[in-house]
């Protein structure tokens, strides 16, 4: 009895002794990595150092840190970090999804010593998969499911266990905060470095555009971009042919924001190229239309209006490429719109655009606008629209060209009552005074 006695004491020994030293261990481990880890560091190498820890702890093959994305996708988690020490380091796709469903649903724990047989995995039985065994713990912050820390094929006989699955645990309790605080960091470098561009963006693009007409006797002319955004797809430009004459355009790309920018600085500098090598207005708007065609992809285009003002023949010839009309009042109160020309450009490779001649004497007004002003909406979705526009001209006339500019914005600005741009907002006003 004796014996019996003192070997059972030993056997509680030698189980304590494991007990102490895979505490210790433990313990070792949580301090490592929350030594090794630190708000400094990149998110990439935290995630590193993390799974490097844990796989050398646990006698891993793999170890895999993915994070939540948008939980309404499709595939809502990509793999930020894995490592491995075998070939098989992708997870197969149904595994990956099934994986990462379950996740989704239970955000708990998930332990698996045979995957081949577990009713979870249903369908991958015969995959070539190398994932025998997994642990994977959901990564949480204030109870909101950020991402998953997974372990695949322990090394020991016997799979994980549920001290592993604790410990796991641990870790990813541990971890979750810095993890996400170094996403979030990394999210508001990536915002500031994009908002430092789009600054530099909108002021090379302002830059393009002209801040005041050239000299050009007998008229008075004047024009303005306000972008929807920090920089738009509108422009407007001035360009001297001659001693007697002047040629401007009023360019409105599709879409918004940088790749409308891109696109309009590329269509600048081929009507600025093209004009002074153009007969006319209509050949001019020609030669834009068939290199932009071969610049842009088809579902890029641009509306466009191009004149030329004559002061020795007192005309203005003009073509207009699907943009909106511009309004020419005459001084007899009389309102024309300016519709010659043809599509859209950059929709067909040849195409002949049209071209109109008129009288431009004293007393006569011409307004170009982009669809940005029309279409302003106020909070009851109503729109500016044209007829108003044609009602605050009538109204200001008498006003210089930079003063009527100013009273069509504020007009239009204080018909939206602040509702948010939604495009962007080109005018350019030519007159020609008594």
């Amino acid at each position: 009895m004796a014996i019996q006695s003192f070997d059972s004491d030993v056997e509680r020994l030698r189980q304590e002794n494991i007990r102490l030293r895979r505490a210790v261990e433990e313990l070792s481990l949580l301090n490592e990595i929350a030594t090794a880890i630190n708000s400094s560091m990149t998110l990439d190498r935290i995630l590193n150092l993390m799974l490097q820890k844990c796989q050398k702890a646990m006698q891993l093959e793999q170890g895999a840190v993915l994070l939540l994305d948008q939980p309404e996708a499709e595939n809502p988690f990509k793999t930020k970090v894995r490592r491995g020490d075998t070939d098989s380091d992708i997870l197969p796709y149904r595994l990956d999804t099934q994986l990462t469903g379950w996740m989704i649903r239970h955000q708990q724990p998930l332990l698996v010593n045979n995957l081949a047989a577990d009713p979870r995995f249903r369908g991958i039985e015969g995959e070539d998969v190398p994932i025998k065994t997994l642990l994977a713990v959901p990564l949480l912050v204030k109870g909101r499911m950020i991402g998953v820390l997974t372990m695949f094929n322990k090394r020991e006989d016997g799979g994980f266990t549920d001290e592993d699955q604790r410990l796991l645990t641990i870790i990813a309790m541990q971890s979750a905060q810095v993890i996400e605080n170094a996403r979030l960091l990394e999210e508001e470098k990536a915002l500031l470095r994009m908002q430092e561009e789009l600054r530099l963006a909108a002021h090379i693009q302002n830059n393009l555009l002209p801040e005041k007409a050239p000299p050009f006797p007998g008229y008075d002319i004047a024009g303005r971009s306000v972008p929807a955004k920090q920089v738009g797809g509108d422009y407007f430009d001035f360009m001297l042919l001659d001693g007697h004459r002047l040629a401007f355009c009023l360019g409105d790309i599709t879409g918004k924001g940088m790749p409308a920018a891109l696109l309009m600085s590329n269509l600048q500098a081929t009507v600025r190229g093209q004009a002074v090598l153009s007969e006319s207005a209509g050949d001019c708007v020609k030669r834009a239309n068939l290199m932009l065609y071969h610049s842009t992809t088809a579902e890029k285009f641009a509306t466009f209006f191009y004149g030329i003002l004559d002061r020795e023949r007192h005309t203005l010839s003009y073509s207009n490429a699907g943009h909106n009309y511009p309004l020419l009042f005459r001084r007899n109160g009389a309102l024309q719109h300016l519709k010659t020309g043809g599509i859209v450009l950059g929709c067909l490779e040849e195409y002949d655009f049209e071209e109109e001649t008129l009288p431009f004497h004293a007393g006569d007004l011409l307004v170009v606008f982009s669809d940005g002003i029309p279409d302003a909406e106020n909070r009851n979705e109503q729109e500016f629209g044209e007829e108003h526009l044609a009602e605050v001209i009538r109204r200001h006339r008498q006003e210089t060209a930079a003063g009527l500019l100013e009273r069509i914005l504020m007009s239009v600005n204080e018909f939206a009552a602040g509702c948010p741009q939604r495009d962007d907002m080109t005018l350019l006003v030519i007159r020609c005074p008594e």
